[in-house]
Parts: structure tokens; sequence; C-alpha cells
């Protein structure tokens, strides 16, 4: 390996456990932060953003908290939620949200744990993107079109009162641990 090469690091991602909601909550309040940057989100008196029940997360099926790791370092966080369309055959997995550290950015990261977390859950695939968010259209649109293979184009939805794109495609089976 020559000296400009890195080492690929090592990306865990492992289910959030009942105790570690507090480190999930404090991630959020980062994804909150920098998410300011493109929606108008106030924050509490007690400096706090919450604005999510993370608690559902914990208490309802079809819902997966995930901790990302890097090199055994936290960089972040995947929301999955199971969304039923009337039998199991036709849930639809949703990215909820989903959050990098920036010192992981741009590196392939975000990329990586999207695709692992797909791998995961085959099936039906939706992910959701604010219209004034940019810059995750062009990370989402990268990273789908590289999963799936094939050139994908996002439709544009009113969901809860804010304009988004809407990107649907399929996960393969290759991998059904959770």
């Amino acid at each position: 390996m020559n000296q400009s090469e890195k080492p690929q690091p090592n990306i865990e991602i492992i289910p959030a456990s009942l105790e570690q909601k507090a480190t999930l909550a404090n991630l959020f309040e980062l994804y909150s932060y920098d998410f300011c940057e493109f929606v108008d989100l106030e924050i509490g008196p007690d400096g706090q953003f919450r604005d999510v029940d993370l608690d559902i997360y914990w208490t309802e099926p079809a819902r997966y908290p995930l901790l990302v790791y890097v090199d055994t370092r936290l960089a972040g966080f995947a929301l999955i939620d199971g969304l039923p369309r009337g039998s199991l055959d036709a849930m639809v997995w949703d990215v909820a949200e989903f959050f990098i550290l920036r010192g992981y950015r741009r590196a392939g990261i975000g990329t990586e744990v999207a695709h692992q977390v797909w791998r995961r859950f085959p099936g039906r695939w939706q992910v959701r993107v604010i219209v004034s968010n940019e810059p995750a259209y062009r990370f989402w649109h990268h990273a789908i079109e590289s999963f799936a293979g094939q050139n994908i184009v996002a439709t544009r939805v009113m969901q809860g009162g804010r304009d988004r794109h809407l990107f649907s495609f399929e996960s393969r089976p290759d991998s059904q641990e959770r």
C-alpha cells in the first residue's frame, strides 16, 4: 500500500439497546442542529431540539434504532421504520432518520452504511428528502444508484406539510441479519 492509500475503515452497525437510548438521543441533537440549515427547528428552553419520540424505537415493532461505529468509534445512527402495506410481503422499509458525524463524511462511509442497512432489511425501500436539503438529495441519489445498479429517479411529494423527494427501490435478500 502506498502512502496516499488509507486502509478501509471497519464499519459496524449495531442495534441500539435500551441502555444506549441516551447516546442515540445525544446524536439526534447534533443531527437536529445540522438539519436547522434546511428547516426551521426551534431549540427548546432546555437547550434541546428533540422533536421526535425516540421511545417508539424500543416499544413498537418494525422499528429499528441502529448505531454506527467506525473503527470502534461512534460515528452516527440510522432509524429504520417498517411500514406495513397490507401484508408482511408488502412491507416498505423507510429511512426515517440517518446521520453520520461530520468527521466521517465525504469518505464513502455514509454510502457504505446505507448499503449495509439496505442489505440487512431486504425488500421495498423508500428514502424521503426535504427538497431544500440539496446535499442530502445528492448523497441519497448517489447511494441509491450505486446500490441498485441502475438510474433512479425521485418523485416529488407533499408529506407532513413538507415538499420532499421520494426515492423508491428494491433491496435483494443478500443478508438476513438484523
